[in-house]
C-alpha cells in the first residue's frame, strides 16, 4: 500500500463515522447546511471534524468567523482550525495568501489536495466527519466518495424548483452508481413566511424535494425555509442553529442533526436506511430501472403503516382522528390490517402511542413541523401530504411507488 493511502486509511480509522453533503447543483445552500449540521453535532457533546472540499469557492470558513486564521502543522501535518471545544475545521481557504486569489487547478491537483486534508490533517478521535463538497458529479465529489469508502452516506440538498431537481437527480444516481448510501434528502429554501405579516409565500415552490425523494426512492429528511437571519448569521460568522436555536429554522437544523446522530446507533455500522439504500443502488445497476429498484426496495422490508381515518377514508385532521388504521406489509403485499380508536387528544402523546404499537410509517394529510420532529425521532417516517382515500387503497398506491404528495394541509 502506498504510504499515503495508508495514512488516509490510519486517520480515518480513528473517525467513527463519515457524512458527504452534495448537491447536483449550485446555489442550493449547501455549505449553510453542512455548517449547521456540523455544529449541531458539535452542540449535542461530539466530537466533529468540518472538511470543506470546495477547492474553487469555499465558504465554510466565512460562515464560521474563521476567515483569515493561519494554520500550522510540521512537514508531516497539518493542525486544523479548531472552533469551540468540539469542532475542527480544514479548508483550502486556510492556504490562500489573499481571500480573492482564485484557485485555477485542474483534476489531479485537486485530487492532491483532497488526499492530504484525508491523509496529512490532525483530525484526531472524531465522533463525525461532516465533507462539504462542491456541487455537481465532478473531480471533488467523485474523489471524497472513493477515498472515504466506508462513509455513512451522503446527505443531498436541493431546493423546490425543477431547475435544481434536474441535477440533483443526477446526484443520487451518482451515490448510486458509487455504492454510497443516501440518507436522505433536505428541501432548502421551501417557501417564505413573512415576519410581519406571517403569510406564506412559495417564492421556489415548495415540496419539490419531497415529491422527488419519493420519486427516488430515497428517505426525505428536512424542508428548510427561506429565512433571512440564515444569511445575516453566516455573513456574520454565526452558524443560525447556535445564533436562534429556538426559531422554527433553529429546530429543523437541530433535527437533521438527530438524525445524523442515530446513525450512532451502532458504532461503525451504516443506519438501516443508508443500508437499504446500498441494497438498492445494487439492484439499480442489475435492472437499471429505478421503478423496479424502488418496488423490490418495499418487497425486503417488514413495515406497518399508521393512517388516521374516519369514516373509512384518510382524514386530515391528524391529532384529532376517531381512527387509525394499521396496516402491516409484507414482502411487498398487505398481510393484514388492524383497527384501533384513538387515544384521547393530548399532545407529544401519538409518537410514543404509535410507536409502541410497531408504526414505522406514517401516512397522513397534513401534520405540523412539531409533530413530524417528534415521530421521526423515535424512528418514524412521516409522509404527509396524501389525499383522502381509503387506507388499503394509499398503502397500495405507495407499495406502487405511486404516492403523489401534494401540499401539507398542516403546517404549522
Amino acid at each position: 500500500m502506498p504510504a499515503d493511502d495508508k495514512k488516509i486509511k490510519d486517520r480515518l480509522k480513528k473517525i467513527k463515522h463519515k457524512v458527504l453533503v452534495l448537491s447536483g447543483k449550485g446555489g442550493v445552500g449547501k455549505s449553510t447546511v453542512a455548517v449547521n449540521l456540523a455544529v449541531a453535532l458539535a452542540a449535542a457533546g461530539k466530537k466533529v471534524g468540518l472538511l470543506d472540499i470546495d477547492i474553487h469557492g469555499p465558504s465554510v470558513p466565512k460562515m464560521l468567523g474563521v476567515q483569515g486564521f493561519p494554520i500550522h502543522g510540521t512537514k508531516d501535518s497539518i493542525s486544523p482550525i479548531e472552533v469551540g471545544d468540539n469542532l475542527r475545521v480544514m479548508s483550502i481557504a486556510f492556504l490562500l495568501k489573499e481571500s480573492d486569489d482564485a484557485v485555477i487547478w485542474r483534476g489531479p491537483m485537486k485530487y492532491g489536495v483532497i488526499k492530504q486534508f484525508l491523509g496529512e490533517v490532525e483530525w484526531g478521535e472524531l465522533d463525525y466527519l461532516v465533507v462539504d463538497s462542491p456541487p455537481g458529479t465532478g473531480d471533488e465529489p467523485l474523489t471524497i466518495a472513493q477515498l472515504i469508502s466506508d462513509a455513512d452516506g451522503a446527505v443531498i440538498v436541493t431546493t423546490p424548483q425543477d431547475v435544481a431537481l434536474i441535477d440533483v437527480r443526477k446526484c443520487i444516481n451518482f451515490c448510486r452508481q458509487l455504492s454510497l448510501p443516501v440518507i436522505g434528502v433536505v428541501e432548502n429554501m421551501s417557501g417564505f413566511s413573512c415576519p410581519h405579516c406571517g403569510e406564506r409565500t412559495e417564492i421556489f415552490k415548495s415540496g419539490g424535494g419531497r415529491s422527488m425523494a419519493e420519486d427516488m426512492g430515497v428517505p426525505f429528511l428536512e424542508q428548510i425555509p427561506l429565512e433571512p437571519g440564515i444569511v445575516s448569521a453566516s455573513d456574520l460568522g454565526e452558524p443560525y442553529v447556535i445564533k436562534f436555536p429556538e426559531t422554527e429554522t433553529g429546530k429543523i437544523f437541530a433535527s437533521l442533526a438527530a438524525t445524523i446522530l442515530r446513525l450512532g446507533g451502532k458504532e461503525g455500522a451504516r443506519s438501516k436506511g443508508a443500508e437499504m439504500e446500498k441494497h438498492k443502488s445494487k439492484v439499480d445497476k442489475e435492472s437499471g430501472q429505478n421503478g423496479v429498484a424502488q418496488e423490490n426496495s418495499k418487497k425486503d422490508v417488514s413495515i406497518r403503516i399508521a393512517i388516521p381515518i374516519t369514516d373509512g377514508r384518510l382524514t386530515m385532521h391528524f391529532g384529532h382522528c376517531k381512527e387509525f388504521a394499521l396496516i402491516d406489509v409484507e414482502a411487498g403485499k398487505i398481510a393484514g390490517t388492524e383497527t384501533v380508536d384513538a387515544p384521547d387528544h393530548q399532545p407529544g402523546l401519538l409518537p410514543e402511542w404509535l410507536g409502541e404499537r410497531g408504526a414505522n410509517i406514517i401516512i397522513a394529510g397534513g401534520m405540523g413541523s412539531r409533530a413530524k420532529n417528534l415521530f421521526r425521532d423515535r424512528g418514524i417516517e412521516v409522509l404527509a401530504g396524501a389525499p383522502c382515500d381509503p387506507p388499503e387503497q394509499l398503502v397500495e398506491t405507495y407499495l406502487a411507488g405511486n404516492l403523489e404528495l401534494g401540499d401539507n394541509a398542516c403546517d404549522h
